[in-house]
């Protein structure tokens, strides 16, 4: 038997690094600047925005590790049901991108309501984009490598 947590633990600090460098590109081509305090911004989910934003090394860390925390129970997530829902080894590519909807919806719709953080407006065309990012860095990889985990050809 392969190893599943080493598997799980490879794809999800993939997907987190992938994930957080998607976001500071998409930061820098919308603002033109780096967004040095993002990972503060994460931590305001927990210890709300005015004080997260104040924090220094600890807030940024803090949120260093929800970031990869989520994604790592995203990917463990995906690997837990993956044999157990057989739809799922339809395609690897479409399943990847459709992971990655789910996981932004959820995120948007659950996670991000219960955190601290100032909601946003909803905007189909940018979240149709993130979509599209959000299931090439985060929801494919994380499908391949459950294919590949599982022994799973996708036609």
């Amino acid at each position: 038997m392969k190893n599943f947590s080493k598997t799980v633990l490879l794809t999800g600090l993939f997907v987190g690094t992938t994930d957080i460098v998607s976001a500071f590109i998409t930061q820098w081509v919308k603002t033109g600047k780096f967004a040095g305090k993002m990972f503060d911004y994460i931590a305001g989910g927990a210890l709300g925005l005015e004080t997260s934003m104040q924090g220094g090394n600890a807030t940024a860390f803090l949120g260093l590790f929800f970031h990869y925390f989520i994604a790592m129970a995203f990917t463990l997530l995906f690997f837990a049901i993956f044999a157990k829902i057989k739809f799922l080894a339809y395609d690897k590519f479409l399943i990847g991108m459709l992971y990655a909807v789910f996981v932004n919806v959820v995120m948007d719709q659950v996670i991000l309501p219960m955190s601290r953080l100032p909601r946003g407006s909803f905007d189909l065309s940018a979240a149709f984009i993130g979509w599209i990012v959000f299931g090439l860095v985060f929801g494919i990889p994380i499908a391949y490598n459950a294919y590949k985990y599982y022994g799973v050809r996708s036609e």
